[in-house]
């Protein structure tokens, strides 16, 4: 059972295609290495025992993506992470991420046609909800306009895959998940973006370890508990876990109708100050941070309804925030001593 998995070297993928080899499909990465390195396949190969095939070349390229397709004709289905996602980042740069995530994704889909590859998981986001009416979201959570670039995009994504499911094969599953956090637990796979971290746990980590000066909590005049920003966080592991379900679930045939759609998170939710307060506690590390500004993008707080997917695909997140906080400093430490 060969599953390609796009965006395989970062880090949700990375995990990902550790839970799939352990489960006993073999895996096709394909990652051009923009937010990545080379040198994570090695590290999937010492945890798993099994060396994923690695092809580097960059899903917008519309040529070689199909000429994947054709050299590799007997994939069983596709998880699609390949995409950029800082939300701060989109802001700045909106034509840089459109035509990366919309691009990509039409050349997939084209590849999958091609190919008579019909099962995709795709990789959304809570950022399709906005800043929701009520909490936690459900699935049934209206689509509104979206804050940020990034956000848009998955939107956009999610109605491109559910129209071309219309008029083909397409079978897929769309995964909106909250914020991912955390590292395997052999400290080999985690969170390492290229330059500065867009995301809270990194920048945290690397902060705590000496990389950064201090760590910008943007805002402490939200409507939450203490001031700052509240999420829905998620141990990387857990998430990878829900993508190995999604995929068997479509090669079995279990799925009910052609798109399916499932919120994946714990249910709670964390201000920036409790992830802060987790961490310190958990790596005996005092954290040098200040209060600026609010970000633009960012949403005031959201959290998941999980009920579905706990229902539906019988998966549940099983890891705390000091499970996920002590991971990443692990892994912080692991790349210290490299």
């Amino acid at each position: 059972m060969k599953i390609l998995v796009t965006g395989g070297t970062g880090y949700i993928g990375s995990h990902t295609v550790v839970e799939l080899q352990q489960s006993g499909y073999e895996v096709i990465i394909v990652d051009n290495l923009s937010n990545s390195y080379k040198s994570v396949v090695d590290n999937i190969e010492r945890i798993s025992g099994i060396r994923p095939v690695f092809e580097k070349f960059d899903l917008t390229d519309q040529k070689k993506t199909l000429d994947f397709f054709q050299k590799y004709s007997n994939i069983k289905g596709v998880i699609h992470f390949a995409a950029f996602k800082a939300v701060g980042e989109s802001v700045q740069f909106p034509l840089k991420y459109y035509h990366n995530n919309l691009q990509s994704l039409v050349n997939l889909l084209n590849g999958m046609e091609q190919s008579k590859v019909a099962n995709i998981v795709f990789s959304s986001s809570c950022t399709v909800y906005g800043q929701p009416d009520e909490l936690p979201v459900t699935e049934q959570a209206p689509i509104k306009k979206a804050w940020s670039p990034y956000g848009h995009t998955k939107q956009i994504s999610e109605v491109i895959i559910e129209n071309t499911s219309k008029v083909n094969s397409t079978k897929a599953i769309l995964l909106r998940y909250f914020n991912p956090i955390g590292a395997h637990e052999s400290s080999l796979i985690g969170e390492l973006p290229l330059g500065v971290p867009n995301n809270l746990v990194p920048f945290i980590t690397q902060t705590a370890i000496g990389i950064r000066k201090e760590l910008s909590v943007f805002g402490n005049d939200y409507n939450t508990h203490d001031g700052t920003a509240i999420r829905d966080y998620i141990h990387v592991v857990d998430l990878a876990k829900a993508h190995v379900i999604a995929i068997d679930r479509m090669i079995n045939t279990e799925n009910k109708k052609k798109i399916e759609i499932f919120n994946l998170g714990t249910g709670n939710g964390f201000s920036v100050l409790d992830v802060i307060n987790s961490f310190e506690k958990v790596s005996g590390q005092k954290l040098n941070y200040n209060i600026v500004d609010r970000r633009p993008g960012d949403v005031e707080k959201v959290w998941a309804d999980t009920r579905f997917a706990n229902e539906v695909l019988g998966w549940k997140a099983e890891k705390t925030l000091d499970n996920m906080m002590l991971s990443a400093w692990n892994w912080e430490l692991a790349l210290k001593n490299k």
